[in-house]
């Protein structure tokens, strides 16, 4: 009987994480197809002109309506789903194995190793991400390339530190020490069976940090250092609507949504998956 009323009331909260992580990854799936199709899905050419069509309100033929350009915003939005889940991918290759390979080796060499790599990172989670990649972009150039760089350099710490402390706390696990009675030692156990343990938290991380990498992403579009126009890019879409948005609401409301949709999409799917990959709540 007590097992059964046990069963009743994990069962609900079973259901809640399968809807979250299902309703992130549809969301994310319309991304993805976005991207992947968008010349089937666009309306219209999203770089061609039309001046006599410029600022139309959203309509039967436009959508989203039109920008200060004329181009079709719906267009436009379909389109900029690329550079932005092209540099999300981007950061994401670069910081997910610097931030792991700089925990692991922390957590598992320990000594001055350890203190001199813990140092490191502290500087680099101590900079304002934006303000140091409007910086780097600045020196290095505007683009997309660039901008992804600029922003990986601070986004590896957290996964740096999280490394570090579940190489801790298997350190000295009895999995490990079966492992080094049979002559498994160093790099091998290293990347071998400590790396492997590591990946699902890094996983939930990155899809939790995701919606604030496309922020930061649209914020450096905003300010004119990252995709460069007539490429179709959120942030600098918000820009240019910013300087109508009284009067024509729509230029900056369309990509201000395809923001929102993006990070409310990561956001989902990473709770969902935190709640799937967390053994505690599976017990």
């Amino acid at each position: 009987m007590t097992q059964n009323l046990t069963d009743l009331a994990i069962a609900p909260t079973r259901r809640r994480r399968v809807t979250s992580l299902a309703v992130g990854g549809a969301l994310v799936a319309v991304l993805l197809l976005a991207a992947l199709f968008a010349p089937l899905l666009a309306p219209f050419d999203p770089n061609a002109q039309m001046m006599s069509a410029r600022l139309l309100p959203p309509s039967s033929l436009h959508w989203f309506g039109t920008d200060g350009f004329g181009r079709d915003l719906l267009s436009r939005v379909i389109y900029g789903t690329r550079p932005t889940l092209l540099l999300v991918s981007l950061i994401l290759v670069l910081t997910i194995p610097v931030g792991l390979l700089i925990g692991i080796s922390a957590g598992y060499l320990g000594g001055w190793t350890e203190r001199v790599l813990l140092r490191i990172t502290d500087i680099f989670l101590s900079l304002p991400n934006l303000v140091i990649a409007l910086a780097l972009v600045a020196m290095l150039g505007p683009g997309l390339i660039n901008g992804a760089l600029a922003l990986a350099l601070t986004s590896w710490p957290p996964f740096a530190r999280q490394a570090r402390a579940e190489t801790l706390a298997l350190r000295r696990s009895d999995y490990l020490a079966a492992a080094r009675m049979q002559g498994i030692n160093g790099l091998r156990l290293m990347f071998g069976h400590i790396l492997p343990l590591c990946m699902p938290g890094a996983v939930v991380r990155a899809a939790l940090s995701l919606g604030g990498i496309i922020l930061s992403a649209a914020g450096l579009g905003f300010l004119g250092m990252g995709v460069q126009p007539p490429m179709a890019e959120w942030g600098s879409m918000v820009a240019e609507g910013s300087k109508v948005i009284f009067d024509q609401w729509w230029v900056a409301a369309a990509p201000g949504g395809a923001i929102l949709f993006a990070s409310l999409a990561f956001n989902l799917t990473g709770d969902g998956l935190r709640d799937r990959l967390d053994t505690r709540n599976n017990a």
